[in-house]
């Protein structure tokens, strides 16, 4: 069960898909405002940033951008066990992404033992909506009837709901998220290639109104 706002104030934030569907363009475009059309794959890299609320309260947010090319089940499963929420990323045009989502969410299920675990399901590359293949009545019924979660379609490339994804993770786990316009600069970021928990370094923080 989530904590209050008073308690709780870190969050790790979980991006989960398939190869390709845009996890690392989201990250950046949030935490950067920056886009990059070239693919590069991830095998597993921690972000962490923080700010400070209206209060004056500090907090501190961890992002970890997980593998969708290669498959270590045991670092999966580290990353559900440590994390407090979870984006699971689709592309709009491509239906095996999303019926990636659904093995991704029932692993969650298992592995953290809810049956609404904090989950917001993300539809990017909606500037591909020309070739859109997932259909959005069909898909919002699934998740928000059947699953019990959020839906958004994104666009990484044209920045379309992409702050709207952290405000929901951070809804779903109680923390502020009243976003200030400034740019965020891109924090401390860390490759990890075992399957332990990657060290954190201390961080400058970003202001959060």
């Amino acid at each position: 069960m989530s904590l209050s706002v008073k308690e709780k104030t870190t969050a790790r934030l979980v991006f989960l898909g398939a190869a390709g569907v845009g996890k690392t363009s989201l990250i950046q475009r949030f935490l950067q405002d920056a886009f990059d059309p070239k693919h590069r794959h991830t095998v597993e890299e921690l972000h962490s940033t923080e700010y400070e609320t209206a209060g004056g309260t500090q907090v501190k947010i961890e992002i970890l951008d997980t593998s969708g090319s290669y498959e270590f089940p045991a670092m999966r499963k580290l990353s559900m066990q440590s994390g407090d929420a979870f984006a699971l990323v689709y592309s709009v045009d491509d239906p095996d992404s999303f019926e990636r989502v659904r093995r991704l969410r029932e692993e969650i299920l298992e592995v953290k033992e809810e049956k609404s675990p904090p989950i917001v399901v993300v539809g990017n590359k909606k500037d591909e909506a020309v070739t859109q293949k997932v259909p959005w009545k069909e898909t919002m019924s699934i998740v928000e009837l059947e699953w019990n979660s959020s839906l958004l379609e994104t666009s990484a490339k044209e920045n379309l709901n992409v702050t709207e994804v952290f405000r929901a993770l951070l809804t779903e786990v109680n923390l502020p998220y009243r976003l200030s316009p400034a740019l965020r600069r891109r924090r401390e970021t860390i490759p990890n290639e075992g399957n332990s928990k990657p060290p954190m370094n201390k961080t400058n923080s970003c202001s959060m109104c």
